[in-house]
């Protein structure tokens, strides 16, 4: 049996965050990162919005890239004591999927961080509040999907929450919040939507419901990406929307060890941390090349590149060949580096990487095996042993192709 989940209502367009004005409650939590949304008023849109809806209003600020448990813990904590009946998120992923982990601990205060991170365990939410996401990034979709990303920066791992539960009840996706997004945000992040869309196409868990949302975004993001890089608002107006129909897609479709490859290079080695979004377009053609071994992601990949892309290729190798090379020519105009040893602080292209090499080699069993253990793995097309997985990611690192 499958299942396909989104939220109850989905608002999109320009103004769209004004919604918030519409919902119905007492006390509402609003939780958001460093200051951007602060800066650019749309913070204070929602603080007004919701007042004038009749809430009172508690605001959690400094959620920080790539949140941590710590911080997640310390908004339950103040979710308890301000007892809000609505969390509204607003920014990019990381403060939406600080809040939705915040609410798992606010609503169960003895639940324990390692029993969320075993996948579809969640005990059921919405006994003390509901969820309201707004998006101010292309990329992530949190705001749509059942997943958030927190990080043990003792172990130096990204754990993928992953339950139906923490669906938001509420999607905003205004694309005026993103009209101001730097650049290198913007290619990273769009980046991170296309992997969705693709693991998604090609998953395991894929079906009807989710492959049509999956091959639009995939049309949409290469057709637009590279003008959204340069600024464009009608091109932001249109990757706003296709990450957000990506994330419906991954959401019910699940992922692949691309993700597992981000995740746990992400935060493991001592020079920088690898951005997510540029980890997944430096993983994302390696690891189409793994997956094509397998029949079914082979022809899938093929269908990406001749009917979606329209991509020259008389063959299914030649046309996963095309596809990969297309993934890369993106990377270039994005300037995203190819492999890890390029990869420059920030995720900058530089001569020399940040993460050291023999580091890297002495982490390689570990994070091949925390890798093959993370949630994404599972509805991979091809299971990787653990020789195979160390061997995809040393071609991460070295930008070799994939050939076994």
């Amino acid at each position: 049996m499958g299942r396909f989940t989104n939220p109850r209502d989905l608002f999109f367009g320009e103004g769209a965050r004004h919604e918030v004005a519409n919902l119905k409650g007492n006390k509402a939590m609003i939780v958001t990162g460093g200051g951007s949304m602060r800066r650019g008023g749309f913070l204070k849109d929602v603080e007004t919005d919701l007042k004038s809806a009749g809430f009172e209003v508690s605001v959690f600020e400094g959620v920080e890239s790539d949140p941590s448990v710590e911080t997640v813990m310390r908004g339950a904590e103040a979710m308890s004591a301000f007892q809000p009946d609505w969390i509204v998120a607003i920014g990019g992923g990381s403060p939406i999927d600080a809040a939705k982990a915040m609410w798992l601990f606010y609503e169960y205060p003895h639940e324990t961080f390692e029993e969320a991170i075993v996948p579809f365990s969640f005990p059921e939410l919405r006994q003390k509040a509901r969820f309201c996401a707004i998006a101010s990034t292309s990329g992530t979709a949190t705001e749509v999907t059942a997943f958030s990303v927190i990080t043990d920066y003792k172990l130096g791992i990204k754990y993928p929450l992953a339950d139906f539960n923490i669906t938001p009840d509420v999607a905003i996706v205004d694309p005026e919040l993103t009209y101001t997004m730097p650049q290198k945000l913007c290619a990273h992040t769009g980046m991170d939507a296309l992997t969705h869309a693709v693991e998604a196409y090609v998953s395991t868990a894929g079906s009807m419901y989710t492959d049509g949302n999956a091959l639009h975004a995939i049309r949409e993001i290469v057709e637009w990406l590279p003008r959204s890089y340069e600024g464009d608002h009608i091109a932001r107006q249109h990757m706003h929307d296709a990450q957000c129909i990506a994330g419906i897609a991954f959401s019910s479709g699940l992922l692949g060890i691309v993700h597992s490859m981000a995740h746990k290079t992400g935060a493991a080695f001592s020079g920088d941390h690898i951005i997510h979004g540029c980890a997944n377009a430096m993983y994302l053609g390696k690891v189409i090349q793994f997956n094509a071994r397998d029949t079914r992601a082979r022809n899938r990949y093929a269908f990406i590149a001749k009917e979606i892309l329209h991509l020259d290729g008389t063959s299914e190798d030649e046309l996963v060949s095309a596809l990969v090379q297309k993934i890369r020519d993106l990377n270039d105009a994005l300037s995203i580096p190819q492999g890890i040893k390029n990869y420059g602080r920030g995720g900058v292209r530089a001569d020399a990487s940040v993460i050291d090499p023999d580091e890297f080699k002495a982490k390689l069993r570990d994070v091949a095996a925390t890798a093959i253990g993370d949630a994404c793995t599972g509805s991979n097309p091809r299971q990787p042993t653990q020789e195979e997985m160390e061997k995809l990611l040393m071609c991460a690192y070295n930008d070799e192709a994939v050939t076994f």
